[in-house]
């Protein structure tokens, strides 16, 4: 388990994914944002569990799990 927090961002590139970019500018794609996050700019603090993908199309970001938020 990890703690990201950061600022929610969605990526307009191929079917279009949402992420976050933490103080350090690294980048986390998630694969299962949750609904009340999905608001572009807005403050997060998610928790989540890194996951393995044998090929992604996105190639933008760590891909993780969330496993909780606050906002």
């Amino acid at each position: 388990m990890k703690t990201i927090k950061g600022k929610v961002v969605y990526k307009n590139i191929g079917t279009g994914f949402w992420g976050i970019i933490d103080a350090t500018g690294g980048e986390w794609r998630m694969v299962n944002m949750p609904q009340q996050l999905k608001k572009e700019g807005r403050e997060a603090i998610v928790k989540v569990r890194e996951v393995e993908e044998g090929f992604s199309m996105f190639m933008w970001g760590k891909p993780v799990e969330v496993t909780g938020f606050n906002t």
